[in-house]
């Protein structure tokens, strides 16, 4: 996991923010129909998604391997006047509390293939019931569009994209408000830029 943590590091340790400072569409489209409470930003990287939520009010919390990803996130808070609890490791080691929260926003959190789903079914002990998760992430076909045009970004290995199946087998327990695969235009930052293949899921915890 070292390299995966130095890999991300590195990302974040430029001055420009590598996904830009603006949150994501669909995040961004998707949290103004809820009211705000508490919500968990995983893999939440330089902050942009979870500085938009604190911006409306919301009570954020996030957290990311990367110590430089945290560092950015906390200077865009302070350049907006919010605050944000972001803390820095790997889940297992980090101190969230069951039912701890009403919304979950997994905005390309491509977790390693071989723990992501793990990690899935860590996060859902984490949601109250009721609770929202909002996701988006690139989904298998992405590759071929990634073939195509590298700047788009994203996993490389089909193993760290998903499927409309993997996040049904993920998320057993809740009722599904949206699950699709759709092509989309990426404009974000240095590295999501082009047209992408992506799975939305929008799923209530039963």
């Amino acid at each position: 996991m070292n390299n995966w943590t130095q890999r991300w590091d590195d990302r974040y340790s430029n001055e420009e923010f590598a996904y830009g400072e603006e949150p994501n569409n669909y995040l961004k489209e998707q949290i103004q129909k809820l009211k705000p409470s508490a919500i968990l930003f995983p893999a939440e990287g330089e902050g942009r998604n979870a500085i938009f939520a604190a911006k409306l009010g919301w009570n954020v919390s996030a957290f990311d391997i990367s110590e430089e990803g945290k560092n950015k996130a906390l200077k865009l808070a302070e350049a907006n006047n919010v605050s944000i609890d972001y803390q820095v490791g790997e889940l297992k080691t980090l101190d969230f509390k069951e039912e701890q929260f009403d919304v979950i926003a997994l905005i390309y959190a491509h977790f390693p293939a071989e723990i992501k789903s793990e990690i899935h079914k860590q996060l859902d002990q984490l949601l109250r019931k009721d609770g929202i998760i909002i996701f988006e992430a690139f989904s298998k076909k992405h590759l071929e569009y990634l073939a195509l045009n590298d700047k788009v970004g994203g996993p490389k290995d089909i193993e760290s994209l998903f499927s409309i199946e993997e996040i049904k087998s993920d998320f057993p327990n809740y009722e599904i408000i949206e699950l699709e695969e759709k092509e989309i235009e990426l404009n974000e930052g240095l590295f999501h830029n082009g047209t992408g293949s992506v799975i939305r899921f929008i799923g209530r915890k039963k």
